[in-house]
């Protein structure tokens, strides 16, 4: 649990550095368990720059999922490997919010969740 602990103070100190909205530190900071088990599900899929069509980023979103849950970074980066890793799991807060894991239905298995 320390090291889910860092990963959240880390990507919390990157959001506020860069300059964006604390709503997005916060957001991570308010579903732990939620960015635990994102980061367990990533293990299972792409590296965080996977640049590969129809699914990239660390959480292999596609592009429905990226303009969904993502917009503002979907504006700003384009796709997901070129959004922060702090970008990505806020994108995968929101789509668990909505819609719980099912957007990674082996993942999320191996993961428990």
């Amino acid at each position: 649990m320390h090291r889910l602990a860092l990963v959240v103070l880390c990507t919390a100190s990157i959001v506020l550095v860069m300059g964006t909205s604390v709503a997005s530190a916060s957001l991570i900071h308010r579903y732990p368990r939620i960015v635990h088990n994102l980061l367990c599900i990533h293990r299972y899929e792409g590296s965080w720059r996977d640049p590969f069509s129809p699914y990239w980023g660390g959480l292999q979103m596609d592009l429905t999922f990226q303009k969904t849950y993502g917009p503002r970074f979907y504006r700003l980066w384009g796709t997901a490997d070129h959004w922060p890793v702090w970008a990505q799991l806020e994108a995968g807060v929101r789509a668990v919010l909505v819609r719980g894991y099912s957007p990674w239905p082996r993942s999320r298995l191996y993961c428990g969740v």
